[in-house]
């Protein structure tokens, strides 16, 4: 995910853009770190309840790129 798609769905989410500085770009990024690796994990959970475990651990793995 890009600085730019962040932006992007911040803005669809209607956050607040008051300070948009350096700084709060750093914790938008970390934010979108956090949720994506909060769906990752949740993919992963479904793929090893269906005994694709090769799956779950690829879709892990993304987030070590």
């Amino acid at each position: 995910m890009t600085q730019d798609d962040i932006i992007r769905m911040a803005e669809e989410a209607r956050v607040h853009f008051e300070n948009f500085n350096d700084r709060y770009i750093e914790r938008l990024e970390k934010f979108a770190e956090l949720v994506a690796a909060a769906e990752r994990e949740e993919c992963a959970k479904l793929c090893e309840e269906e005994k694709a475990l090769r799956l779950a651990e690829k879709i892990r793995a993304r987030g070590s790129k």
